[in-house]
């Protein structure tokens, strides 16, 4: 157990564990956003006995989870990349990249899930050029990660919402890393959470178990 805390606290791992952590607050973030959400409009909504209903709440909270943990994951790792061929410097253009290509193999498939979560990104970077009476508070700077699989082929006739999710998640993540306070507060807070929170632990516990 001393060796893995060792680990875990060397500057050597952070990269690495960084990805780690990352991957872990998007599964939970995704949990803790979609369970309450779909438990409501299982109840409120859908047809069917007990059981069909709560197969719709698991189903759509694992995808959702899941869904969020790959992107944050693919994001992260992108990122890391990218630093790892530009020497080490973090370009403008790089979150931008990270979240394009993240979106598209995450977030590409047209699903309602998929479609709920890219319509409210997009939603929240045209608002982000709307002008706001009180700026939202600095958020901390992020740090980054390293790349994911390859694309899987597309179907022609979801190229479309594939583009669409693409550019909307590398507007996003952009929009975060260079005007973060132009965004709405409750999506500056969750973005904090996935992927600054993420870059920060001091022992095993915090790393996996606890976010802070």
């Amino acid at each position: 157990m001393d060796a893995l805390e060792s680990f875990v606290a060397s500057p050597a791992a952070h990269d690495l564990l960084a990805i780690v952590k990352g991957a872990r607050n998007g599964l939970v973030y995704g949990v803790k956003i979609r369970f309450p959400h779909a438990l409501v409009m299982a109840l409120l909504f859908h047809k069917g006995d007990w059981k069909a209903k709560a197969t719709f709440v698991l189903k759509a909270t694992k995808s959702h989870a899941l869904n969020l943990m790959k992107f944050v994951t693919a994001y992260k790792t992108l990122m890391l990349l990218q630093r790892k061929v530009n020497g080490g410097k973090e370009r403008s253009l790089d979150t931008f990249v990270a979240g394009a290509l993240g979106g598209y193999m995450t977030f590409g498939e047209r699903t309602a899930v998929n479609e709920q979560i890219v319509l409210y990104v997009a939603s929240r970077v045209l608002a982000s050029f709307l002008p706001r009476a009180s700026p939202v508070p600095p958020r901390p700077s992020v740090a980054s990660g390293q790349p994911a699989g390859p694309i899987r082929p597309v179907p022609p006739a979801a190229v479309p919402f594939s583009l669409f999710a693409s550019v909307a998640w590398g507007m996003v993540m952009w929009v975060f890393r260079n005007r973060g306070e132009t965004l709405q507060g409750g999506l500056v807070n969750s973005m904090s959470y996935l992927y600054v929170d993420s870059d920060h632990w001091k022992n095993l516990k915090t790393l996996l178990w606890h976010n802070k």
